[in-house]
Protein backbone atom coordinates (compact mmCIF):
# COMPACT_ATOMS: atom_id res chain seq x y z
CA UNK A 1 0.00 0.00 0.00
CA UNK A 2 2.65 2.21 0.78
CA UNK A 3 4.83 1.62 -2.59
CA UNK A 4 0.99 2.35 -4.09
CA UNK A 5 1.25 5.85 -2.59
CA UNK A 6 4.87 6.70 -3.33
CA UNK A 7 3.84 5.70 -7.21
CA UNK A 8 1.27 7.86 -7.30
CA UNK A 9 3.16 10.47 -6.05
CA UNK A 10 5.37 10.43 -8.51
CA UNK A 11 3.24 9.95 -11.27
CA UNK A 12 1.29 13.01 -10.24
CA UNK A 13 4.69 14.85 -10.02
CA UNK A 14 5.59 13.81 -13.49
CA UNK A 15 2.49 15.10 -15.20
CA UNK A 16 2.63 18.30 -13.58
CA UNK A 17 6.10 18.77 -14.95
CA UNK A 18 5.11 17.88 -18.00
CA UNK A 19 2.38 20.11 -18.21
CA UNK A 20 4.61 22.78 -16.95
CA UNK A 21 7.17 22.07 -19.68
CA UNK A 22 4.65 22.56 -22.21
CA UNK A 23 3.17 26.11 -20.81
CA UNK A 24 6.50 27.07 -20.70
CA UNK A 25 7.54 26.27 -24.34
CA UNK A 26 4.31 28.23 -25.66
CA UNK A 27 5.51 31.19 -27.12
CA UNK A 28 3.67 34.35 -28.10
CA UNK A 29 2.29 35.05 -31.38
CA UNK A 30 4.81 37.33 -33.06
CA UNK A 31 3.21 40.49 -35.08
CA UNK A 32 4.31 43.44 -37.29
CA UNK A 33 3.86 46.70 -34.71
CA UNK A 34 4.42 50.32 -35.60
CA UNK A 35 3.76 53.98 -34.51
CA UNK A 36 1.57 56.76 -36.28
CA UNK A 37 3.99 59.61 -37.60
CA UNK A 38 3.42 63.25 -38.76
CA UNK A 39 3.04 63.89 -42.41
CA UNK A 40 2.47 66.99 -44.40
CA UNK A 41 0.39 65.68 -47.61
CA UNK A 42 -2.36 66.76 -49.62
CA UNK A 43 -5.88 64.91 -50.28
CA UNK A 44 -8.31 65.86 -52.95
CA UNK A 45 -12.20 66.78 -52.63
CA UNK A 46 -14.01 65.51 -55.69
CA UNK A 47 -17.54 67.27 -56.61
CA UNK A 48 -20.11 66.38 -58.98
CA UNK A 49 -20.40 69.47 -62.03
CA UNK A 50 -22.43 69.96 -65.18
CA UNK A 51 -20.29 71.12 -67.69
CA UNK A 52 -21.44 74.17 -70.29
CA UNK A 53 -20.37 75.64 -72.95
CA UNK A 54 -18.81 78.93 -72.66
CA UNK A 55 -21.03 80.08 -75.77
CA UNK A 56 -24.26 77.78 -76.08
CA UNK A 57 -27.44 80.12 -77.89
CA UNK A 58 -30.22 78.76 -80.02
CA UNK A 59 -30.76 79.67 -83.50
CA UNK A 60 -34.53 80.67 -84.32
CA UNK A 61 -35.86 82.63 -86.94
CA UNK A 62 -36.85 86.01 -86.96
CA UNK A 63 -39.02 86.33 -90.00
CA UNK A 64 -41.53 83.93 -91.00
CA UNK A 65 -41.32 81.92 -94.26
CA UNK A 66 -40.33 78.33 -95.69
CA UNK A 67 -37.18 77.28 -94.81
CA UNK A 68 -35.73 76.98 -98.47
CA UNK A 69 -32.14 75.37 -97.61
CA UNK A 70 -30.31 74.27 -94.65
CA UNK A 71 -26.50 74.68 -96.07
CA UNK A 72 -25.09 73.14 -93.15
CA UNK A 73 -25.13 69.70 -90.78
CA UNK A 74 -25.88 68.60 -87.27
CA UNK A 75 -22.48 68.08 -85.67
CA UNK A 76 -20.64 70.55 -88.07
CA UNK A 77 -17.94 73.02 -87.17
CA UNK A 78 -19.13 76.50 -88.42
CA UNK A 79 -17.43 79.88 -88.82
CA UNK A 80 -18.91 83.17 -87.44
CA UNK A 81 -20.75 84.75 -90.32
CA UNK A 82 -21.58 81.55 -92.09
CA UNK A 83 -24.67 81.21 -93.91
CA UNK A 84 -27.03 78.39 -92.18
CA UNK A 85 -30.43 78.57 -93.20
CA UNK A 86 -32.35 80.21 -96.42
CA UNK A 87 -35.89 81.25 -95.92
CA UNK A 88 -38.40 82.18 -98.59
CA UNK A 89 -37.25 85.45 -99.51
CA UNK A 90 -39.08 86.54 -102.46
CA UNK A 91 -42.07 88.45 -100.15
CA UNK A 92 -39.23 90.22 -98.47
CA UNK A 93 -37.95 91.56 -101.97
CA UNK A 94 -40.63 93.06 -102.82
CA UNK A 95 -40.81 94.73 -99.53
CA UNK A 96 -37.75 96.40 -100.25
CA UNK A 97 -38.74 97.34 -104.01
CA UNK A 98 -42.20 98.31 -102.32
CA UNK A 99 -40.25 100.79 -99.83
CA UNK A 100 -37.32 102.20 -102.29
CA UNK A 101 -40.24 103.87 -104.37
CA UNK A 102 -42.16 104.68 -101.63
CA UNK A 103 -38.96 106.80 -100.51
CA UNK A 104 -38.56 107.76 -104.00
CA UNK A 105 -41.92 109.20 -104.42
CA UNK A 106 -41.85 111.07 -101.04
CA UNK A 107 -38.37 112.41 -101.94
CA UNK A 108 -40.26 113.55 -105.63
CA UNK A 109 -43.08 115.51 -103.41
CA UNK A 110 -40.26 116.89 -100.88
CA UNK A 111 -38.86 118.91 -103.99
CA UNK A 112 -41.55 119.70 -105.87
CA UNK A 113 -42.84 121.45 -102.16
CA UNK A 114 -39.43 123.25 -101.99
CA UNK A 115 -39.82 124.84 -105.23
CA UNK A 116 -43.26 126.18 -104.54
CA UNK A 117 -41.72 127.24 -101.36
CA UNK A 118 -39.02 129.48 -103.58
CA UNK A 119 -42.22 130.72 -105.40
CA UNK A 120 -44.07 131.71 -102.78
CA UNK A 121 -40.77 133.52 -101.58
CA UNK A 122 -40.89 135.85 -104.45
CA UNK A 123 -44.09 136.53 -104.25
CA UNK A 124 -43.91 137.62 -100.85
CA UNK A 125 -41.41 139.96 -101.28
CA UNK A 126 -43.51 141.53 -104.13
CA UNK A 127 -46.26 141.98 -101.50
CA UNK A 128 -48.38 139.79 -103.75
CA UNK A 129 -49.16 137.13 -101.14
CA UNK A 130 -49.31 137.31 -97.82
CA UNK A 131 -46.91 135.72 -95.29
CA UNK A 132 -49.37 132.85 -94.50
CA UNK A 133 -48.90 131.75 -97.60
CA UNK A 134 -45.00 131.05 -96.73
CA UNK A 135 -46.17 129.79 -93.36
CA UNK A 136 -47.81 127.10 -95.26
CA UNK A 137 -45.75 126.80 -97.69
CA UNK A 138 -42.69 125.72 -95.41
CA UNK A 139 -45.00 123.63 -93.23
CA UNK A 140 -46.36 121.33 -96.19
CA UNK A 141 -42.16 121.18 -96.78
CA UNK A 142 -41.18 120.19 -93.70
CA UNK A 143 -44.61 117.46 -93.45
CA UNK A 144 -42.60 116.16 -96.70
CA UNK A 145 -39.19 116.25 -95.82
CA UNK A 146 -41.04 114.14 -92.60
CA UNK A 147 -42.50 111.74 -95.02
CA UNK A 148 -39.03 111.23 -96.27
CA UNK A 149 -37.34 110.18 -93.10
CA UNK A 150 -40.28 107.77 -92.24
CA UNK A 151 -40.11 106.08 -95.70
CA UNK A 152 -36.29 105.94 -95.41
CA UNK A 153 -36.78 103.97 -92.38
CA UNK A 154 -39.58 101.61 -93.81
CA UNK A 155 -36.85 100.75 -96.80
CA UNK A 156 -34.15 100.12 -93.99
CA UNK A 157 -36.69 97.84 -92.16
CA UNK A 158 -37.35 96.00 -95.50
CA UNK A 159 -33.87 95.58 -96.06
CA UNK A 160 -33.10 94.35 -92.81
CA UNK A 161 -36.14 91.39 -92.81
CA UNK A 162 -34.66 90.37 -95.90
CA UNK A 163 -31.49 90.30 -94.51
CA UNK A 164 -33.09 88.09 -91.69
CA UNK A 165 -33.93 85.08 -94.74
CA UNK A 166 -30.20 84.62 -94.22
CA UNK A 167 -29.41 83.05 -90.69
CA UNK A 168 -26.06 83.41 -90.06
CA UNK A 169 -23.53 82.06 -87.31
CA UNK A 170 -23.45 84.47 -84.90
CA UNK A 171 -20.04 83.03 -83.41
CA UNK A 172 -17.59 79.80 -84.27
CA UNK A 173 -19.26 77.00 -82.90
CA UNK A 174 -20.89 73.63 -83.25
CA UNK A 175 -23.89 72.70 -84.34
CA UNK A 176 -26.75 70.44 -82.49
CA UNK A 177 -29.72 68.94 -84.30
CA UNK A 178 -31.59 70.58 -86.73
CA UNK A 179 -35.49 69.96 -85.97
CA UNK A 180 -37.08 71.20 -89.07
CA UNK A 181 -36.46 70.27 -92.56
CA UNK A 182 -36.42 71.90 -95.85
CA UNK A 183 -40.30 73.08 -97.07
CA UNK A 184 -41.30 73.49 -93.60
CA UNK A 185 -43.21 76.57 -92.29
CA UNK A 186 -41.13 78.87 -90.11
CA UNK A 187 -42.73 81.24 -87.97
CA UNK A 188 -40.93 84.47 -86.21
CA UNK A 189 -38.97 82.39 -82.95
CA UNK A 190 -39.32 79.26 -84.32
CA UNK A 191 -36.04 76.89 -83.54
CA UNK A 192 -33.65 76.17 -85.92
CA UNK A 193 -30.56 74.83 -83.97
CA UNK A 194 -28.45 75.09 -81.15
CA UNK A 195 -24.75 76.84 -81.45
CA UNK A 196 -22.24 76.07 -79.04
CA UNK A 197 -18.68 77.70 -78.87
CA UNK A 198 -16.28 74.66 -77.01
CA UNK A 199 -12.90 75.71 -77.22
CA UNK A 200 -13.53 76.73 -73.57
CA UNK A 201 -16.35 75.22 -70.97
CA UNK A 202 -17.55 76.05 -67.50
CA UNK A 203 -17.69 73.50 -64.86
CA UNK A 204 -20.37 74.67 -62.40
CA UNK A 205 -20.33 72.46 -58.55
CA UNK A 206 -22.31 73.23 -55.35
CA UNK A 207 -19.69 73.38 -51.99
CA UNK A 208 -21.38 72.79 -48.62
CA UNK A 209 -20.95 75.96 -46.49
CA UNK A 210 -18.01 75.13 -44.36
CA UNK A 211 -16.12 73.84 -47.16
CA UNK A 212 -17.10 77.67 -48.78
CA UNK A 213 -15.39 78.65 -45.44
CA UNK A 214 -12.50 76.67 -45.42
CA UNK A 215 -12.04 78.40 -49.13
CA UNK A 216 -12.59 81.66 -48.29
CA UNK A 217 -10.73 81.66 -44.48
CA UNK A 218 -7.79 84.11 -44.55
CA UNK A 219 -6.24 81.37 -41.82
CA UNK A 220 -6.72 78.33 -44.48
CA UNK A 221 -4.34 78.68 -47.88
CA UNK A 222 -4.45 75.48 -48.18
CA UNK A 223 -7.28 74.96 -50.98
CA UNK A 224 -5.72 75.85 -54.71
CA UNK A 225 -7.76 77.40 -57.47
CA UNK A 226 -6.41 75.53 -59.97
CA UNK A 227 -8.75 72.84 -59.82
CA UNK A 228 -8.99 69.26 -62.31
CA UNK A 229 -11.75 67.96 -64.21
CA UNK A 230 -12.67 63.98 -64.05
CA UNK A 231 -14.44 62.41 -66.57
CA UNK A 232 -18.09 60.61 -66.71
CA UNK A 233 -15.52 57.42 -67.79
CA UNK A 234 -13.42 58.57 -64.66
CA UNK A 235 -10.41 59.73 -66.70
CA UNK A 236 -8.56 62.94 -66.37
CA UNK A 237 -9.28 66.45 -68.33
CA UNK A 238 -5.50 67.29 -69.93
CA UNK A 239 -6.22 71.01 -68.90
CA UNK A 240 -6.25 72.31 -65.38
CA UNK A 241 -8.64 74.58 -64.64
CA UNK A 242 -9.84 77.50 -62.87
CA UNK A 243 -12.27 78.77 -60.36
CA UNK A 244 -13.07 81.91 -61.67
CA UNK A 245 -16.73 82.98 -59.75
CA UNK A 246 -18.83 82.30 -57.04
CA UNK A 247 -21.97 82.96 -56.67
CA UNK A 248 -23.90 85.16 -54.56
CA UNK A 249 -25.88 83.22 -52.02
CA UNK A 250 -26.59 79.96 -50.76
CA UNK A 251 -29.24 77.47 -51.84
CA UNK A 252 -31.94 77.29 -48.78
CA UNK A 253 -33.31 74.04 -49.63
CA UNK A 254 -29.18 72.19 -50.00
CA UNK A 255 -27.32 74.61 -47.78
CA UNK A 256 -24.56 74.47 -50.80
CA UNK A 257 -23.00 77.47 -53.24
CA UNK A 258 -21.97 77.29 -56.83
CA UNK A 259 -18.78 77.31 -57.82
CA UNK A 260 -17.85 78.21 -61.50
CA UNK A 261 -14.53 76.94 -63.11
CA UNK A 262 -13.21 77.40 -66.53
CA UNK A 263 -11.40 74.27 -68.53
CA UNK A 264 -9.45 74.64 -72.12
CA UNK A 265 -10.88 72.25 -74.21
CA UNK A 266 -8.94 73.03 -77.66
CA UNK A 267 -9.45 69.48 -79.10
CA UNK A 268 -13.60 69.89 -78.55
CA UNK A 269 -13.74 66.67 -76.52
CA UNK A 270 -15.82 68.49 -73.91
CA UNK A 271 -19.62 69.24 -74.89
CA UNK A 272 -22.44 71.02 -73.92
CA UNK A 273 -24.66 69.80 -70.80
CA UNK A 274 -22.22 66.98 -69.98
CA UNK A 275 -21.13 65.82 -66.55
CA UNK A 276 -17.77 64.96 -64.64
CA UNK A 277 -16.50 65.75 -61.20
CA UNK A 278 -14.62 68.90 -60.20
CA UNK A 279 -11.20 67.67 -58.09
CA UNK A 280 -10.04 70.46 -55.50
CA UNK A 281 -6.72 69.60 -54.20
CA UNK A 282 -5.99 70.77 -50.51
CA UNK A 283 -2.87 70.34 -48.72
CA UNK A 284 -2.36 69.58 -45.03
CA UNK A 285 0.38 69.69 -42.58
CA UNK A 286 1.42 67.60 -39.03
CA UNK A 287 -1.15 65.44 -39.03
CA UNK A 288 -0.99 62.30 -37.28
CA UNK A 289 -1.44 59.19 -39.53
CA UNK A 290 -2.36 55.62 -39.54
CA UNK A 291 -2.90 52.68 -42.08
CA UNK A 292 -6.23 51.82 -42.58
CA UNK A 293 -5.63 47.97 -42.61
CA UNK A 294 -4.73 48.73 -39.13
CA UNK A 295 -7.98 49.70 -38.13
CA UNK A 296 -11.72 47.84 -37.46
CA UNK A 297 -15.08 49.28 -36.04
CA UNK A 298 -17.68 48.16 -33.81
CA UNK A 299 -20.90 50.13 -34.22
CA UNK A 300 -19.80 52.68 -36.13
CA UNK A 301 -16.35 53.32 -33.66
CA UNK A 302 -12.93 52.97 -34.96
CA UNK A 303 -10.79 50.98 -33.08
CA UNK A 304 -6.64 49.71 -33.14
CA UNK A 305 -5.27 47.45 -31.45
CA UNK A 306 -2.32 49.03 -29.33
CA UNK A 307 0.49 47.22 -27.52
CA UNK A 308 0.85 48.12 -23.86
CA UNK A 309 4.81 47.98 -22.68
CA UNK A 310 4.06 44.05 -21.61
CA UNK A 311 3.29 43.51 -24.70
CA UNK A 312 -0.26 42.59 -24.12
CA UNK A 313 -3.04 43.62 -26.94
CA UNK A 314 -5.33 46.78 -25.87
CA UNK A 315 -8.62 47.73 -28.14
CA UNK A 316 -8.18 51.34 -28.44
CA UNK A 317 -10.85 53.60 -30.06
CA UNK A 318 -9.48 56.51 -32.31
CA UNK A 319 -11.22 59.66 -33.76
CA UNK A 320 -11.02 60.10 -37.13
CA UNK A 321 -10.80 63.16 -39.03
CA UNK A 322 -10.72 61.64 -42.89
CA UNK A 323 -9.51 59.20 -45.41
CA UNK A 324 -7.10 59.85 -47.87
CA UNK A 325 -6.00 56.97 -49.76
CA UNK A 326 -5.16 54.12 -47.78
CA UNK A 327 -4.69 56.40 -44.73
CA UNK A 328 -6.30 57.66 -41.98
CA UNK A 329 -5.85 60.98 -41.02
CA UNK A 330 -6.66 60.95 -36.70
CA UNK A 331 -8.22 63.32 -34.67
CA UNK A 332 -7.36 61.78 -31.30
CA UNK A 333 -6.77 58.57 -29.93
CA UNK A 334 -3.42 57.50 -30.21
CA UNK A 335 0.24 59.53 -30.35
CA UNK A 336 3.00 59.32 -31.97
CA UNK A 337 4.69 57.22 -28.41
CA UNK A 338 1.60 54.15 -29.03
CA UNK A 339 2.42 51.16 -30.50
CA UNK A 340 -0.30 49.51 -32.07
CA UNK A 341 -0.40 45.95 -34.53
CA UNK A 342 -0.13 47.00 -38.40
CA UNK A 343 -1.97 43.79 -39.81
CA UNK A 344 -3.28 40.67 -38.99
CA UNK A 345 -5.36 42.22 -36.71
CA UNK A 346 -7.71 39.32 -37.55
CA UNK A 347 -6.13 36.98 -35.65
CA UNK A 348 -5.99 38.49 -32.61
CA UNK A 349 -7.92 39.66 -29.41
CA UNK A 350 -7.29 41.62 -26.17
CA UNK A 351 -5.67 40.78 -23.60
CA UNK A 352 -3.54 38.20 -25.30
CA UNK A 353 0.59 38.31 -25.39
CA UNK A 354 2.40 39.30 -28.92
CA UNK A 355 5.64 38.67 -29.61
CA UNK A 356 6.12 42.69 -31.16
CA UNK A 357 8.21 42.98 -34.11
CA UNK A 358 8.55 46.87 -34.74
CA UNK A 359 8.59 48.68 -38.10
CA UNK A 360 8.60 52.37 -38.47
CA UNK A 361 5.30 53.37 -40.55
CA UNK A 362 7.21 55.28 -43.46
CA UNK A 363 9.46 51.96 -44.13
CA UNK A 364 6.02 49.75 -44.35
CA UNK A 365 3.80 52.22 -46.12
CA UNK A 366 6.77 53.18 -48.88
CA UNK A 367 6.29 56.78 -49.07
CA UNK A 368 6.20 60.27 -47.61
Amino acid sequence: MKKILIYSCLLLQFVALSCSNKKGDKQAEKFTVTKPILIDTTYFIDFVADIHSIKNVDIRSRVKGYLEAIVVDEGMAVKKGQVLFRIGSQEYKEEVLKAKANLKNAIAEAKSAELNVQNVKILVDKNVVSKTEMDMALAKLDALNANIDEARSHEESAKLKLSYTEVRAPFDGILDRIPNKVGSLIDEGTLLTTLSDNSEVYAYFNVSEKEYLDFKSDKNESFSKSVKLILANNEEHKFTGQIETIEGEFDNTTGSIAFRARFSNPDKLLKHGSSGKVRITRAVKNVLIIPQKSTYEIQDRMFVYVVDTNNIVRARCVLPKMRIPHLFIIASGISTTDRFIYEGIQDVREGVEVTPNFIPLRKLIGQF
